[in-house]
């Protein structure tokens, strides 16, 4: 008892519950909608909307020419450069013509000027989203649709000028619709939607999707022609395929790709070792597709040794075409992953950027400004584009401060769709697919996470994972809602499933910790203070309840179904007690008692008053605490089934002489809590308190006083 005053008398300051917060404080009531308020935040001035959707008006004007210019000029012509090789590449991966990764490389990136805010970002093809369309085109418009009879060799070919009219026109509305996806997303501030992509999902898709690019590649290494494979275990088919076909393998074909792609990664580690002392990275892919196209052409590799060609090359921009809207009942949950994935991407890259040198990327303008790049660019025949982590770190590490290195590049490739672009029609399709292969290299580097999360957190390695074998067998659509979905669902096995704890004291503060795991931490005499790592709704609250009732020490179910029964037991009693009383004031009326015997009633209490039924009269154990505190520190939120979960913990724990608080109930909580009818005169906010100290203060004041009152009355 002396503990038990001294610890209420050890904080100077008056203890509140939230009631006399309420009071003191004067909380507001909730503000609901109004009409001027409405009007306020619909109120936006046009200035301020244009800074929004075009931010380049907001940086343009103070744009610091000497400082900044010369090493946009050449982060531009450095990215242009890489453009080149990669847009051709990544065209081939799409399965559409290469003169398309060229309009995919400069359409996007120009607008991506006015509506980006991210000043390192390199928008352009990207190799995730080249095999996610590759894959669709594959699908609905394979190359058996235009197979065609050739009576000059009396042979069945492919029609490949309709094959790939056809597959840019599929594409094109691919990416208009993906576009329109982005936009819309980002108008309605969806930009949060992103986050149902946790780190290791994304990882262990690109992953998976990198081994997808590789296998799509091989046919042109090993120059063997392979059936066209989509649906679920297609990569299987693939590998199965290439294996048998490996006899047929063009050796002039192989040896171009593994000289170029030996090449490409020996300069590349040199750029990598000596990039201070360089002052651009060496373009080792320009150059070899400019040395390969170059042998090509003088010694005729297609026509001695039949090794597979780009072809012809169209020069000048094309008039803008109006998709082929009658896809798009076809396309659009693709088109919607390939939203949801090149965001992911862009918006990963553009943090990483923005908190390296100090500036703020807007997530929901970043996929705006994505969404019209795709949107605008499907109308000039690209495909969906994302950012490349190679192009960007090129961008940066070459001077770019800024978007204005991404119009000098878009300016390289618009040179190189006039007038250069029809020069690559000798250059080997082997070349491109090692191009492709060598920059998989960062993404195979992701397989290193698994020793790092085996290490740190299991439950993202089985997210990895997961991703990363349903992304293979499932492929790339199908993949990734698996894999989000298996994502969710360890969410919500993580909150079913959280860590209980009961909180003790430590000794001279007022901070409570898990008794399990500090040793100075002392629990409560006669309180006992729980809390729970994870927030309270339909699918944990009954757990919330159970484990509640487990550390507590006693089994309350069974203590509660006790005092029924001995209440019953009791009142079956006071029945046959009153039935004997009502037969002798009969036998007195009928004066069968005889004369001068009186019959006296007895009471069962003093001052006539029913005994009170507590556990000690029905002789029932009591519990060893007299009081609960739940900590709600970690509750955000509650709903209909948790509230009324609630209310039967009050009830529960009061029908055995043990009383209820919580503590540390956030605001938003609290009117939660108000609305779901949570409170009546059993359960009111003198129950709740801001803080566990103080609601273990005012308890033991309580007590005390209790004490004092039941020693005045004695």
């Amino acid at each position: 008892m002396a503990a038990e005053m001294a610890l209420s008398h050890r904080v100077p300051r008056e203890v509140l519950s939230e009631a006399d917060l309420e009071e003191v404080a004067q909380r507001k009531p909730p503000a609901g909608p109004s009409l001027r308020g409405c009007l306020r935040e619909a109120r936006c001035s046009a200035k301020s909307l244009t800074f929004r959707f075009l931010p380049f008006l907001r940086w343009l004007p103070r744009y610091p020419i000497k400082d900044w210019l010369p090493g946009d000029i050449a982060s531009g012509f450095s990215v242009g450069i890489m453009h080149l090789p990669q847009g051709l590449a990544y065209a081939l991966l799409a399965g559409l013509p290469p003169v398309t990764g060229l309009y995919s490389s400069f359409y996007p990136v120009f607008l991506y000027f006015f509506f980006g805010t991210s000043r390192h970002n390199s928008v352009g093809p990207f190799a995730v989203i080249s095999v996610m369309i590759g894959s669709l085109t594959e699908s609905l418009l394979p190359s058996e649709n235009f197979l065609e009879y050739d009576s000059i060799t009396n042979t069945t070919i492919v029609n490949e000028e309709r094959r790939d009219a056809a597959r840019v026109e599929l594409v094109a509305t691919i990416t208009v619709l993906t576009g329109i996806f982005q936009v819309a997303l980002g108008l309605l501030q969806f930009g949060f939607v992103v986050t149902y992509l946790s780190d290791p999902l994304v990882r262990g898709y690109t992953t998976a999707a990198s081994v997808h690019v590789l296998v799509s590649q091989l046919k042109n290494v090993f120059g063997v022609s392979l059936s066209e494979h989509s649906g679920p275990l297609s990569l299987f088919v693939t590998i199965i395929e290439i294996c048998k076909k490996l006899p047929e393998t063009n050796i002039g074909t192989l040896v171009t790709a593994i000289i170029a792609m030996v090449a490409i990664l020996i300069v590349k580690e040199l750029n990598h070792k000596f990039a201070a002392k360089l002052p651009m990275p060496i373009p080792i892919e320009l150059i070899t597709i400019i040395v390969s196209t170059g042998i090509s052409y003088g010694v005729n590799l297609h026509a001695k040794f039949d090794i597979s060609v780009v072809g012809n090359i169209p020069s000048g921009l094309k008039p803008p075409v109006v998709p082929n809207f009658s896809y798009f009942g076809q396309v659009v949950g693709n088109a919607f992953a390939i939203a949801v994935v090149g965001y992911a991407i862009c918006i990963s890259l553009g943090k990483i950027f923005a908190l390296k040198h100090g500036y703020k990327v807007d997530s929901n303008q970043e996929l705006i400004a994505l969404g019209f790049c795709n949107f605008l660019g499907g109308f000039f025949q690209c495909f969906a584009i994302s950012c490349s982590m190679s192009r960007s770190l090129v961008q940066e590490s070459t001077g770019g401060n800024s978007q204005v290195a991404g119009v000098i590049a878009s300016l390289v490739i618009l040179v190189t769709i006039l007038k250069i672009g029809e020069l690559f029609r000798d250059l080997p399709k082997a070349i491109l697919s090692a191009i492709i292969i060598v920059n998989l290299k960062g993404m195979f580097k992701q397989f290193q996470d698994l020793c790092m999360l085996w290490k740190s957190n299991r439950v993202d390695l089985m997210v990895w994972v997961v991703t990363f074998v349903a992304t293979l067998t499932l492929n790339l659509d199908i993949g990734l809602g698996a894999s989000v979905a298996f994502g969710l669902l360890t969410v919500i096995f993580r909150t079913q499933l959280p860590h209980y704890s009961v909180l003790g004291r430590i000794s001279d503060t007022e901070v409570y910790r898990d008794v399990a795991e500090y040793e100075m931490a002392q629990e409560v005499p006669g309180v006992k203070i729980f809390r729970s790592s994870s927030t309270l709704y339909f699918a944990n609250v009954e757990l919330y309840a159970d484990a509640l009732k487990k550390k507590s020490g006693i089994n309350v179910d069974r203590l509660i179904e006790k005092k029924k029964k001995a209440l019953k037991k009791l009142k079956k009693q006071q029945k046959k007690a009153e039935k004997e009383k009502a037969k002798r004031k009969k036998d007195v009326g009928d004066g069968k008692n005889g004369p001068g015997v009186a019959v006296i009633e007895l009471s069962g209490a003093e001052g006539g008053k029913p005994p009170a039924h507590t556990l000690r009269a029905l002789g029932l154990p009591q519990p060893d605490f007299y009081a609960v505190i739940l900590d709600f520190s970690p509750v955000s939120f509650v709903d209909t089934v948790s509230i009324k979960i609630l209310k039967n913990i009050f009830r529960d724990f009061r029908e055995i002489e043990v009383d209820v608080f919580i503590a540390c109930c956030s605001v938003p909580v609290l009117i939660q809590l108000e609305r779901g009818n949570f409170f009546s005169s059993a359960i009111t906010k003198h129950c709740f308190f801001p803080s566990v100290h103080d609601a273990v203060v005012h308890i033991s004041r309580e007590r005390c006083q209790a004490s004092v009152d039941s020693g005045t009355r004695m």
